[in-house]
């Protein structure tokens, strides 16, 4: 579904003159990618220390979506004609860091499978 939103978006967005130039949601693309496939790879080898580093990964991703969504709020105020493509492109940032929240519910579930550790909503037992 995530997918789908994003080029739904993608396609939205590409009728419109550009906001900007896209530097931070290509990033973030690549930090969510990355995320997901480490989650996976994770769970399939029980491999906890490949799960904390999801974990680990999912602050930049949630900065990143922070920081796109402020610069492109100023775009917006500055010069409404780009509210429609600025929030095709908040969109697709939120759905980036949704995909990104997921593959961080799969490494605290890899966590929690290999040793016992609940870790969701408790950064005490990430240590462990």
């Amino acid at each position: 579904d995530l997918a789908i939103n994003i080029a739904e978006a993608a396609l939205r967005y590409t009728v419109h003159p550009p906001v900007k130039r896209l530097i931070d949601i290509p990033k973030m693309a690549t930090i969510a990618q990355g995320m997901l496939r480490d989650a996976l790879d994770a769970f399939v080898r029980r491999d906890t220390a490949l799960a904390q580093h999801v974990l680990d990964q999912d602050d930049a991703l949630d900065a990143l979506k922070t920081q796109v969504f402020r610069e492109l709020l100023t775009y917006m105020l500055q010069d409404p004609t780009t509210t429609e493509a600025a929030l095709d492109l908040i969109l697709i940032s939120r759905h980036l860091e949704r995909i990104g929240d997921h593959a961080t519910n799969i490494a605290e579930d890899v966590i929690y499978l290999v040793r016992g550790d609940v870790v969701r909503h408790n950064p005490d037992a990430l240590s462990g």
